[in-house]
């Protein structure tokens, strides 16, 4: 058994994990399933690249369809149903009270998650955008952005209507992805889709949405359980935390800038590749101050500390090697390689989805009032994803350093280099079988998790520690 299982026990199970545990498990629950589909969808894709008649007779699944509907059904599948469930119960538990409006939320989901399907059938019928972490047909964009309102509603009002006086870093953080992500998408939809920009500014405009999904949506999403949890793990405060609003203030304002350092020797203006390089740089004290704020989870034990502790390294290496790629001499080797993959993966994967693991292994056994179902399960994801995540960015990034050297040698043809790179692809195909089965073991537990919940009675939830007042301390 893991330590969570062991101490399961003790775990407070308060009126705001009862009355919100079917909402919260349905958007988990899609999340998971989301998971699974966008890790087939990458073995797929893995595969492609080092054989490329692989599936070649298929249209709806040829490597270019193929990897948006990976990248689609992880971003806006996986990350963002599992994502807002982490922070709405958050929201919900430092707000002091139940969530409310959690009908909107469970409407918001299905519509959401419908809407995602539709659009995902429409990218592997080829009709798509052209637009990185943008690919989804324009006309189901409305409906997304509407049921993403909804799904928000219970969070705002948790937020709005808090009992406590003062609020903390894992609130400005969950807040911040709320209201960001609705203004991020629909400025998008208007300058990519309904009235395009001409010329380079579409490619400044995409640049901009790619990289402030990163910072504006995907990372608050992912710090707002890291802040929550990380403290009540480790049982100690955070050290440095009156930093934490200027790390918080530096990502929302500077964060959004760093767009342009996917132009860099594009046809674009040469300011904006500089500007971009400045706010890369700026940004990293934005990461210092997560780093020093949440080192404590170092002294922390258990399952839910351990993916977060992965996570926070990965998160900061990702803004070390974003300042660093960034620079015109190393973008000049970085840009158009598999190095550039393997950063994405180091942010996506190993930053984000770690911290998001974290969170749901935190919390799902408090939604529940019982231990996760299986210990054996929980190991066995955390020892798989851990090893595939960090066997397919070394192979990536090993394969790419490659790449970049005999790129920028005229006398080699690019078939010639990708034979070279046969081996490291085969590897990284290896490295995601071992992240499906990792996360086929999370969806198997989590199921059977929320099966034994179904059969829950209260007095078996009396067992669990009720807390004299609802949540209520710092995060």
């Amino acid at each position: 058994m893991t330590n969570d299982s062991t101490h399961a026990t003790s775990a407070e199970v308060t009126a705001i994990d009862s009355q919100a545990r079917g909402p919260l498990c349905v958007l988990l629950a899609s999340g998971l399933a989301w998971l699974v589909i966008s890790g087939v969808l990458g073995v797929i894709t893995s595969i492609q690249l080092h054989t490329p008649g692989f599936l070649a007779d298929c249209s709806f699944l040829t490597f270019g369809r193929a990897q948006a509907l990976r990248e689609t059904s992880f971003l806006y599948g996986w990350i963002a149903n599992s994502g807002l469930a982490v922070a709405l119960w958050v929201l919900g538990r430092l707000g002091g009270s139940p969530l409310r409006v959690l009908n909107w939320a469970v409407a918001g989901a299905l519509f959401w998650n419908l809407g995602l399907t539709i659009g995902l059938i429409g990218i592997g019928t080829g009709d798509m955008t052209s637009f990185g972490f943008f690919q989804l047909p324009r006309y189901v964009q409305p409906l997304m952005l509407i049921a993403y309102g909804a799904i928000a509603l219970p969070g705002v009002l948790a937020w709005s209507g808090r009992r406590t006086s003062g609020l903390y870093a894992s609130q400005w953080y969950g807040v911040a992805a709320l209201f960001l992500f609705p203004w991020l998408f629909s400025a998008a939809q208007i300058v990519l889709l309904w009235a395009p920009l001409r010329g380079t500014l579409q490619a400044v405009a995409a640049g901009w949405y790619t990289q402030s999904l990163w910072s504006l949506w995907l990372a608050p999403l992912a710090l707002t359980g890291a802040y929550y949890i990380v403290p009540k793990v480790a049982g100690r405060s955070m050290p440095s935390y009156d930093f934490s609003s200027l790390g918080f203030w530096t990502l929302v304002v500077i964060g959004g800038w760093t767009g342009g350092r996917h132009l860099v020797g594009g046809p674009v203006p040469a300011w904006i590749a500089t500007m971009a390089v400045v706010a890369c740089s700026m940004m990293l004290f934005h990461y210092i101050v997560v780093a020093l704020n949440l080192r404590i989870a170092s002294h922390g034990s258990g399952t839910a500390i351990r993916f977060i502790r992965f996570g926070l390294v990965a998160y900061s290496l990702t803004g070390l090697l974003d300042a660093l790629s960034s620079f015109r001499g190393v973008a000049v080797e970085w840009q158009f390689t598999l190095l550039a993959t393997a950063l994405e993966q180091l942010g996506l994967y190993g930053g984000i989805s770690m911290m998001i693991f974290g969170g749901i292994y935190y919390m799902v056994p408090r939604l529940t009032g019982r231990p996760w179902a299986s210990g054996a399960l929980t190991s066995g994801h955390r020892v798989l994803v851990s090893l595939g995540v960090v066997l397919l960015i070394v192979t990536l990034a090993v394969g790419g350093w490659t790449q970049g050297d005999e790129l920028l040698n005229p006398k080699l043809g690019v078939g010639t280099i990708y034979t070279q790179l046969k081996l490291s692809l085969m590897i990284g195909t290896a490295a995601n079988v071992a992240l499906l089965a990792a996360n086929l073991f999370l969806l198997v537990n989590f199921i059977r998790s929320a099966v034994v919940c179904c059969g829950t009675s209260a007095a078996a939830e009396s067992a669990f520690r009720q807390p004299a007042a609802l949540e209520a301390h710092a995060s």
